[in-house]
């Protein structure tokens, strides 16, 4: 079968100076073994699998054109660079990607020196590249070049907006590929995918102007004022004659393409010409996300990241389960989401990206004209979300925890500040596995537990959630904060009635008598077990468990009650421990008199790798069987 032929060029390139004896004719064979080496590995080691098939040709092109490592390549969203990795000296370790202590799950320099920054998050490679590339300028590297290579929808990002404004003002000499696959995750929005898909100029016409201005600087006619002037008056003309502004060269960024992103023979060609140009370049390719393999260009938001699967009939593999499994957290909001909308008439949904991943699109097929997808755009969904809160609609904006850091000045200059009733839903918090340090939500207790007028609330199951999401959208309730992790929680019935649950209020779960453990959302039910193992490996062992709910205001009722009762505490918490509800505890005590012996258990005081959750929480002391041993060496 096709997927099994051997690879004539592939076992031989181990790395891209090996990739650049090969002649130009023979790089369409080299894509094809690269898209169905990705594809085989794939399919048993899940991850991150259409974006990467779309950038094979580039991927290629790009290593052939460039000196790399010495050129440098910053890749926008990592979950395109799979090619980039196995074509970079990792092919051999390819299968251990994404698994406790193999390959990273994006691009890192501190995996690898083709590895040029960080790029778990989205459209931050054109604001890297070009400090790069004036980094380059100011070391006197003339020969040294810089692309940034963007795409997946982060043109969107207000980042990438940013970085483009100022490359058109900074001297340097760097290359921006633009991937335009009219994809993120789901489809892309906004107004930049519409200019996209009509930006259009003539091969024919880059070519001219290329060889003119070629010739021009050849003479002496052409220096770097002159060139911006050219620019204005070529954007003029075009606008003039074929009512089409362009929106890059009116930044001073030469622009060409868009061009066939999956022609790598055309690529290096294109590449070749415009390596050496002087001034920022823009390179517009058309992709197709999922491009070689049939059911992913068909529905390129399921196989975005499908899971295992078979090669041959294209079918994902999903293991049915022995018994009734509990729903996804995220599930249960989308539903609920659906269910408030339908009472309240006021409640809208806010998503940057994300619709399928947090289930809104549950209210989006529903309610079409209540859910909104604002693309890649994290501080602006909230900012949006609170400008609706000011004029009486009453939004639930949901980020993943990871990425609603980037919008942190926006919860309190645009939603706090004022109040306003904008419930912020934090997705994925805590760990997330195997997506690694740029992705797991461990920030969001510390960061915004210091912020004024915030109610921040973490439900201990999937019954907690709705609850709390009826509650959040009751007057008065100002800005509320709800978080919860990624996959499935504790509850295989969880169709409870929507209720009130007091804000500031927690709950005694189990009565003791010589230590008391306090716990804040989902990891309580680890904190459970943990306590049940404890007290069955030593009979007479008797520990209290309170369930705080709420960070943000704390239960001080309940505070009073262990201060009087308990000389041992212990907090437990899946984000940071530093700042985190720990130390809220501690620092409560310390102010009203208390002076238990207090130890605090949460995620530490550095980056967390990648890995199963089950792995990592052992890694960090938050599985049942390490909250067991810290319970039976505190007694």
């Amino acid at each position: 079968m096709e997927q099994d032929k051997p690879f004539k060029y592939l076992q031989h390139i181990n790395s891209p100076a090996d990739l650049r004896k090969l002649r130009v004719d023979e790089l369409p064979a080299v894509c094809d073994e690269l898209r169905r080496d990705i594809i085989n590995e794939l399919a048993d080691n899940p991850g991150h699998f259409a974006s990467s098939l779309g950038t094979v040709e580039i991927t290629v092109a790009m290593h052939y054109v460039y000196d790399t490592p010495y050129d440098r390549i910053v890749w926008d969203v990592g979950h395109q660079a799979y090619g980039h990795k196995i074509l970079t000296g990792r092919r051999d370790a390819f299968h251990t990607n994404r698994k406790l202590h193999g390959i990273r799950p994006f691009p890192s320099p501190q995996e690898s020196e083709y590895d040029t920054f960080a790029c778990g998050h989205a459209s931050n490679s054109i604001s890297a590249a070009l400090g790069m590339s004036l980094a380059a300028v100011k070391k006197g590297e003339a020969n040294r070049h810089v692309v940034a290579l963007i795409g997946d929808g982060s043109m969107s990002g207000g980042l990438a907006f940013e970085g483009l404004n100022n490359v058109s003002d900074t001297p340097n000499n760097m290359l921006i590929i633009l991937n335009d696959n009219h994809m993120s995750i789901d489809r892309a929005v906004g107004g930049m995918k519409e200019y996209l898909l009509h930006l259009h100029t003539s091969n024919w016409y880059n070519r001219m102007r290329f060889c003119i201005s070629r010739k021009l600087t050849q003479w002496g006619l052409l220096n770097e004022s002159r060139r911006r002037a050219v620019i204005r008056f070529n954007n003029s003309i075009k606008s003039l004659l074929a009512n089409q502004q362009n929106i890059f060269e009116g930044l001073n960024i030469r622009y060409f393409g868009p061009t066939d992103g999956h022609d790598v023979i055309e690529l290096v060609r294109i590449l070749r010409e415009i390596k050496d140009m002087k001034g920022p370049k823009l390179l517009h390719i058309h992709t197709h996300k999922g491009m070689g393999y049939k059911p992913a260009m068909e529905n390129a938001t399921v196989w975005h990241a499908p899971g295992k699967f078979c090669v041959e009939s294209g079918q994902r593999i999903i293991e049915k389960p022995s018994k009734p499994q509990p729903p996804k957290f995220q599930d249960v909001f989308g539903q609920t989401l659906l269910e408030l909308a339908e009472q309240n008439p006021r409640i809208v949904g806010v998503t940057p990206a994300m619709p399928t991943g947090c289930s809104m699109n549950i209210l989006m097929k529903a309610m079409p004209d209540r859910a909104f997808d604002v693309g890649i755009a994290e501080g602006h969904a909230v900012t949006f979300s609170a400008g609706m809160a000011k004029e009486g609609i009453q939004p639930f904006c949901n980020i993943y925890s990871a990425f609603a850091q980037r919008a942190y000045d926006n919860v309190i200059h645009d939603a706090a500040l004022l109040n306003l009733p904008v419930v912020l839903c934090l997705d994925r918090a805590g760990l997330v596995g195997e997506d690694g340090p740029t992705h797991h939500g461990a920030f969001d207790l510390a960061a915004l537990r210091p912020v004024p007028n915030l109610t921040i609330a973490s439900p201990y199951n999937e019954a907690e959630l709705r609850c709390l999401m009826y509650t959040a959208q009751l007057p008065g309730k100002g800005t509320f904060v709800i978080r919860y992790p990624r996959g499935r929680g504790s509850m295989v019935d969880w169709h409870c009635p929507l209720k009130e649950i007091a804000v500031g209020r927690g709950r005694q779960l189990k009565q003791g008598t010589d230590a008391a453990v306090i716990t804040l959302g989902p990891i309580g039910t680890e904190a459970a077990k943990a306590i049940s193992m404890a007290e069955a490996a030593r009979p007479g062992l008797s520990i209290a468990h309170y369930d705080l709910r709420f960070l943000k205001p704390l239960d001080e009722e309940l505070l009073h009650e262990v201060g009087r009762q308990f000389k041992r505490v212990i907090t437990i918490e899946d984000g940071v421990r530093m700042g985190g509800m720990g130390s809220a505890v501690m620092e409560w005590f310390a102010d009203h008199g208390y002076s238990p012996t207090i130890v605090r258990l949460g995620l530490p005081d550095e980056f967390v790798e990648h890995g199963s959750v089950g792995e990592l929480r052992h890694i960090v002391g938050l599985d049942a069987d390490s909250i067991c041993k810290v319970l039976l060496n505190e007694h």
